[in-house]
């Protein structure tokens, strides 16, 4: 029983965390770039500093993470969750999917990306571009009409 609760309320924590990218407006979202994405959409939940969290829910750092070497270990991340984290590049039929916080478009991932891979004591200079992130699979997108 108490593994259940447990389950229960990381995954409650994994929801509410997401949820935090509605306390920006859509607008600041829908234009916002690296840090400004990072500040709306993902801080929330990795903290401002990217050391993560550990609490209802296990939210992993950023910080000095060796995962972040690779940037498609990355961008699939933000492009399709991981582990209770929302998926922020997968629009259904032009909505945003159920478990989403917010969409992302392939540059705006391809900016959050870089500027995680660069900040809180990552070094990585490789740069992702949108066209790239664009050529990742993205589970669950609605195939465009021919």
């Amino acid at each position: 029983m108490r593994w259940l609760i447990t389950l229960l309320l990381a995954f409650a924590a994994a929801i509410a965390c997401a949820a935090d990218a509605a306390f920006a407006p859509k607008a600041a979202v829908d234009t916002a770039k690296g840090a400004e994405v990072y500040g709306h959409v993902c801080q929330g939940c990795h903290m401002p500093q990217g050391t993560g969290a550990i609490g209802a829910g296990h939210y992993p750092t950023l910080a000095g993470d060796p995962a972040l070497a690779s940037w498609q270990y990355v961008a699939l991340t933000v492009v399709g969750g991981r582990n209770g984290m929302p998926p922020f590049g997968v629009p259904v039929d032009g909505q945003m999917d159920a478990f989403a916080a917010a969409y992302l478009s392939d540059e705006q991932i391809a900016d959050v990306v870089n500027y995680v891979r660069g900040h809180f004591g990552n070094k990585y200079k490789d740069k992702v571009t949108a066209s790239q992130i664009a050529s990742l699979p993205h589970p669950g997108a609605v195939a465009p009409a021919r």
